[in-house]
């Protein structure tokens, strides 16, 4: 009987999991599902991280004129997010400044110049601003940066069998 009751207190739980162990087997994390197809998924981290976002053994087999473009598309578009994430750091110092000044002069001031720069970089994470990975796709597809039939794409098109020429 001694030796079930250490085996017992070995893994019981002390502290902020102790509520834990009693509901274990009734309690699940239901995780984030993504709804895009590989190939989707492929693009957008294409564009979002660039050459970064590729394996060694894509780089080393692709042609320096597509890397270009790579780089190219993915220069675009940071600043792209660049500038949407300072509109939404915008809006949030605009709330604050006329929620809690709302007759000050500075807050006029900043309510009616709502403007961007391009060279100043914004840090903030999409966590801290809370934009979603479908926002970003949004954005991508209206600058042009993913293509327009995005949403529709489940498989590379240039790597499907083609039919021989007559």
């Amino acid at each position: 009987m001694n030796m079930k009751m250490k085996q017992q207190q070995k893994f019981e739980y002390s502290g902020k999991l102790e509520n834990y162990q009693l509901y274990a087997g009734k309690t699940y994390t239901q995780y984030e599902q993504d709804t895009y197809s590989q190939y989707q998924n492929y693009l957008y981290k294409r564009a979002l991280y660039g050459l970064s976002a590729m394996s060694k053994e894509e780089l080393a087999t692709m042609c320096s004129k597509k890397k270009q473009r790579v780089s190219k598309v993915y220069q675009r578009a940071q600043v792209v997010i660049n500038l949407y994430k300072q509109k939404l750091t915008n809006r949030y110092t605009n709330f604050i400044f006329k929620t809690l000044f709302p007759d000050s002069p500075i807050t006029d001031f900043l309510l009616n110049n709502d403007e961007t720069d391009p060279n100043f970089r914004n840090v903030l994470t999409f966590k801290d601003l809370k934009i979603s990975k479908d926002e970003i796709i949004s954005i991508f597809i209206q600058e042009g940066i993913l293509p327009k039939n995005f949403m529709s794409l489940t498989e590379n098109p240039n790597q499907l069998p083609r039919l021989k020429g007559k």
